[in-house]
């Protein structure tokens, strides 16, 4: 990706391993919370937070990641 934007919208195809560390690196350097991250990146976050618990990566606010 030339733009360095990380594109999350097939987020719910992509590799959940992958994803989270995508995810979280979005997280620590370009969003306030997972809410901002998903308005930015125009994400469901019910769906996001769904897809990344079906691989037992659970959110955690206090840290601002997944775990």
């Amino acid at each position: 990706m030339s733009s360095g934007k990380v594109n999350l919208t097939n987020f719910e195809t992509m590799d959940p391993h992958l994803l989270v560390g995508l995810v979280n690196t979005e997280l620590r350097n370009h969003a306030e919370s997972l809410d901002d991250l998903c308005k930015t990146h125009g994400l469901d976050e019910e769906k996001l937070v769904a897809r990344l618990a079906s691989e037992d990566y659970l959110y955690q606010a206090a840290l601002r990641q997944f775990r």
